[in-house]
């Protein structure tokens, strides 16, 4: 696997640059959890890291790297979207007659 050197900024990692394994595509994960075991022994402390651009060049305008920025709210949940899934019921009007005679438009 191969790694990239990436900054982290904000949070208890401000300043610190550690190696962050690559994905297939050459890019870290859009997130980086941290757990902090707590000393009491309760639940562990997760600091949430969100991937964003380190910079871009000036000539060509050409992205430099990543970074990682601290989220004090922590990592928002997602639901996965699958194409074949079908969407929730649209509140709205119902169709149909509207005078509450409910026969046809045509024969009145």
């Amino acid at each position: 696997m191969k790694s990239e050197n990436t900054p982290f900024v904000g949070g208890p990692l401000d300043g610190r640059v550690l190696p962050v394994l690559t994905g297939p595509t050459g890019h870290p994960p859009k997130w980086y959890e941290v757990p902090v075991p707590d000393a009491d022994g309760g639940p562990a402390t997760v600091y949430a890291y969100r991937r964003a651009p380190a910079g871009y060049t000036k000539r060509l305008g050409l992205q430099r790297g990543w970074k990682y920025e601290y989220v004090a709210e922590g990592r928002e949940p997602r639901s996965l979207k699958w194409p074949w899934s079908k969407p929730g019921p649209k509140p709205g009007p119902k169709t149909g007659p509207q005078d509450g005679s409910g026969g046809d438009p045509g024969t009145a």
